[in-house]
């Protein structure tokens, strides 16, 4: 089977992570392409496939007589991004010949919103109707890893070690490692295949930080309010207007870092805003975190103690400390490219995955392209013809394992 049929049936499946649910995985559908992939990971012959109580799947290809190295890893993951409804997608193939490119719901792919569109003239491509997302982060992945892997049961000459396959649950709402068994998976290293344009080779990421801001006010009558009223949407709107502008997502790219603000809700009594701290460099990541600190210090200052509330909680590091021990295993993915005729870019990530909290768990964890574009959007697409190349480089890397 093709990846692009394997990944049309997954799409059906509305797999949306869900930050607030405490279970794991945070939404019962993914559970059920968990069952759907075990029935066709056990249908195409893998051995020891299993769906673990948290809806994590495992399953192993045996090594090829003779052949004795180290166990490689394939890994991706199941849920899709909440920013955008995952329910209901219709997705379908067109080729694209250049130019704008309709989708529906009033929208197209252009080369304003996708700036490298025209490398994609000549093929085909599959798109949302422009009311959803696609789901290509990361269901391309799951398609392109089992596509590979009935590829070499199905060729005998080529010669492999032992392969461990596994498919996560809640990477998207960051909590993708938290139950992954690395010692039953087995793996020496592993890759994740979770990236973007064709070619991506990344082993560095961002260090995270999550923030929370909670600020307590005190409500009067607006007629009767002065030097009384501690208004706490409007002292929350100080707070981010300290922030620096400049360093935002917008205005920042490669190994800048940034201060997201990604929600704010409340009225005069009480609000709150959650931020995300990203950046590359370790030193400047402690650094972010403790300006938060200073700023909401001062306003506390300036307006009473227990005014603002601070959390922030880590959730994942720069995985280049982890990789470059066992770099070997980014120049093997960077040789698998080439052989499909791909040069591979190496870049940081501009987010995280599965590989950075594995890489801190023992299990050193690289990330591949998939073929896709525009994550978490309306305009998501990914290539038919790049989900095919990246099928072949994952067998080109099995091969040299």
């Amino acid at each position: 089977m093709k990846p692009q049929e394997r990944f049309l049936r997954y799409v059906t499946f509305d797999t949306t992570s869900d930050e607030n649910s405490e279970t794991c995985p945070s939404t019962e559908n993914q559970r059920r392409l968990a069952a759907f992939l075990v029935k066709e990971m056990e249908e195409i012959g893998l051995t020891d496939v299993r769906m673990d109580k948290y809806g994590y799947v495992y399953g192993f290809l045996p090594a090829t007589p003779g052949v004795q190295t180290d166990t490689v890893g394939l890994i991706a993951h199941m849920d899709t991004s909440p920013s955008v409804s995952g329910a209901n997608i219709r997705a379908r193939i067109v080729r694209y010949d250049g130019g704008a490119l309709p989708l529906g719901n009033g929208l197209e792919l252009n080369d304003v919103n996708t700036p490298n569109l025209a490398r994609y003239r000549g093929h085909e491509l599959i798109v949302t109707d422009g009311t959803t997302l696609l789901g290509s982060d990361d269901k391309s992945g799951i398609a392109e890893i089992l596509t590979a892997m009935e590829t070499l049961i199905a060729r005998p000459d080529i010669p492999h070690g032992r392969i461990a396959v596994a498919f996560t649950p809640d990477e998207e709402i960051g909590r993708g490692a938290d139950h992954f068994d690395v010692q039953g998976f087995g793996a020496a290293y592993a890759y994740t295949v979770d990236g973007g344009t064709l070619g991506e080779l990344e082993y560095e990421n961002f260090n995270a930080a999550s923030v929370s801001v909670k600020v307590a006010g005190l409500n009067v009558h607006p007629g009767s309010a002065k030097n009384r009223m501690k208004n706490a949407a409007l002292l929350l709107t100080e707070l981010v207007a300290m922030l620096p502008p400049e360093q935002t997502p917008a205005h920042t790219e490669k190994y800048e870092g940034f201060y997201h603000l990604t929600d704010l809700s409340g009225d005069e009594t009480s609000s709150q805003a959650h931020f995300l701290i990203r950046d590359h460099d370790r030193a400047r990541f402690e650094a972010r975190k403790a300006f938060f600190e200073d700023v909401t210090d001062f306003l506390n200052r300036k307006y009473g103690e227990g005014t603002f509330h601070l959390t922030i909680k880590d959730s994942y590091y720069n995985m280049r400390e982890k990789i470059e021990p066992c770099f070997f295993a980014v120049e093997r993915a960077a040789e698998a490219f080439r052989q499909a005729g791909v040069e591979p870019v190496t870049v940081p990530i501009r987010g995280g995955t599965d590989g950075a909290r594995l890489s801190f768990m023992g299990l050193p964890c690289p990330n591949l392209s998939t073929g896709g574009e525009n994550f978490h959007g309306f305009l998501e697409f990914v290539s038919v013809n790049d989900m095919n190349t990246m099928a072949e480089v994952l067998v080109n890397l099995c091969r040299m394992s």
